[in-house]
């Protein structure tokens, strides 16, 4: 059974892009899942986001594991009603090798071609200006793109911090980062 024809059975496929499927069985391809560093274990939500990566990786496939680090100092406003205690770099990186030891267990890092890559997005954010990154990714998205998402406009009538607004643009710049 290939990767789609799998996530089909188990009922966690919704939708597809046309082609998609023919695809996957005639390419290796790359995918990729973001974990939030707020504790040092992952929790069940993250469970089947785990095993669609250990699945890609089953069927021939890259899978990538990427951390938040930089995202975890900033604080993801999805679904929350305030904003996110924010956590100091010592505590992530705690919290983010207690992650690590668990994805071990689903995904195989060392695995020839298609081993799985685990990566820090704090690793390529540290060292970036802050004009650097309004010049070179806040001109990709636009204030009405990051205003019509339902995290941001949940929490506009109790308030929203630039920083949390602004995290929409840091996952842009993780995937910019990933796939360039």
């Amino acid at each position: 059974m290939d990767f789609v024809q799998e996530m089909r059975w188990r009922g966690l496929l919704q939708d597809i892009m046309p082609d998609t499927e023919a695809y996957l069985k005639n390419n290796k391809t790359t995918g990729y899942i973001g974990f939030d560093p707020t504790a040092d274990s992952l929790h069940v939500g993250s469970f089947q986001q785990i095993m669609i990566l250990s699945r890609l990786q089953k069927a021939g496939h890259k899978p990538i594991a990427l951390m938040g680090g930089a995202t975890g100092m900033i604080g993801d406003p999805t679904g929350k009603s305030a904003e996110r205690e924010l956590l100091s770099l010592d505590l992530i990186q705690h919290n983010l090798e207690g992650q690590k030891k668990q994805l071990s267990k689903f995904i195989d890092f060392d695995k020839g071609s298609n081993g799985g890559t685990l990566v820090n997005n704090y690793d390529w954010f540290k060292n970036i200006s802050f004009l650097d990154f309004i010049r070179d990714v806040g001109k990709h998205i636009t204030v009405n793109y990051m205003l019509a998402k339902d995290s941001v406009q949940n929490r506009l009538e109790n308030g929203l911090s630039f920083t949390e607004f602004s995290y929409q643009l840091v996952q842009g710049y993780d995937f910019l980062h990933l796939y360039r």
